[in-house]
């Protein structure tokens, strides 16, 4: 990219945690190439957490208004042409649309009146002016996003993810592993929520995958969100008289923290499968409806993912109106023979370290 100095640049990705964290990589490859540049995330309210977590990439967040056409807010146009104004009076040097495949998105980054856009273009759309690519929907996601910086000339080759920890972060964390008793050599997590209902496999079965592993010692601990109380309080009945419910119960930072000292996470394809990714905590993610080559994590040996294909997948219902088949065709046999030879391979892994120390 030669298009002059770049001071101000603001990037468009008003979505969940998951998919913020797929972004990281792009994040931390565009502010090695401007170490110095005021970097503005346009984002959903939530992210103000995220921008205050990844400070060292990140300098603020510009709460996105909510447009037609982008259900995370209600779908209204009503404060676009106000916010738009707003951006255009910014005078960034840089807009990149890493919001996704391109259209009204695009359209959305070009009223921000940067001197230079980059994004995606879909299969069907023009050529835009600035840096664009089409659609690169070969890719897994973290590497879509990096692919865009190459395109700007910017080496985004890193596609590892990383979730900081604060000082904080681990005080939660020890003090949730002393109050709960936990031996973390035998903690296993398991997260039956998902943001979609046609993304979680039968909570029944994720009670019996708690049940079986707690049976052979391993101390099962159930996270989720307040709001997904109800699973896990199922799943923590059937993990042993030792499960524990952490739904609400840590922070971002806190769950991160923990993960990384958990031995196996037990999950759907969801946000938290990309935290275990990021604490290099291995994992078994049954995946339901979602396109597993896009979101799946790319380390196939630290994470096992499971899923079936039938002909409705990838899902684009927030509800299956099927017999969700995707889900209720992986066992719980299936689940615990992967589990078992996850933390099996962990053991072996850790007994050769230590053989050799």
């Amino acid at each position: 990219m030669n298009a002059g100095p770049v001071q101000r640049i603001v990037i468009f990705r008003a979505l969940q945690l998951g998919d913020m964290l797929c972004a990281v990589p792009a994040l931390r490859a565009l502010r090695r190439a401007h170490p110095h540049a005021h970097i503005a995330l346009i984002g959903l309210p939530w992210a103000s957490s995220f921008v205050d977590r990844y400070a060292h990439l990140l300098n603020e967040l510009i709460v996105f208004p909510g447009a037609v056409g982008f259900p995370e807010q209600e779908e209204t146009d009503a404060h676009l042409p106000a916010f738009q104004q707003a951006m255009r009076e910014r005078r960034f040097d840089l807009a990149i649309q890493l919001h996704g495949s391109g259209g009204v998105a695009n359209d959305i980054v070009k009223g921000f009146g940067a001197r230079l856009n980059a994004g995606f273009l879909k299969p069907d759309e023009g050529m835009r002016a600035g840096v664009f690519m089409p659609w690169p929907d070969e890719l897994p996601e973290s590497a879509r996003y990096a692919a865009l910086l190459q395109r700007l000339g910017i080496d985004a080759s890193d596609l590892s993810l990383e979730i900081p920890l604060t000082v904080e972060d681990e005080r939660e964390c020890a003090a949730l592993i002393e109050a709960c008793a936990i031996d973390c050599n035998r903690l296993v997590l398991v997260h039956p929520g998902a943001q979609l209902p046609s993304r979680r496999w039968p909570v029944e079965r994720f009670g019996e995958v708690a049940r079986e592993l707690a049976r052979t010692g391993w101390r099962i601990a159930v996270t989720g969100s307040p709001g997904e109380a109800a699973l896990t309080a199922h799943v923590t009945q059937n993990g042993g008289p030792n499960a524990i419910d952490l739904a609400g119960a840590t922070s971002l930072g806190g769950l991160a923290a923990l993960v990384g000292r958990a031995r196996l996470i037990v999950c759907n394809d969801t946000g938290l499968s990309h935290v275990a990714a990021a604490m290099r905590t291995p994992s078994v993610v049954i995946a339901s409806g979602s396109d597993t080559h896009r979101w799946a994590p790319t380390d196939h040996a630290r994470h096992r993912v499971l899923a079936d294909w039938p002909a409705c997948r990838p899902c684009a219902f927030r509800v299956c109106p099927y017999e969700h088949e995707c889900a209720t065709n992986i066992g719980v046999v299936a689940v615990l023979d992967a589990a078992r030879a996850q933390l099996e391979t962990t053991f072996r892994k850790e007994t050769l370290i230590h053989a050799h120390d």
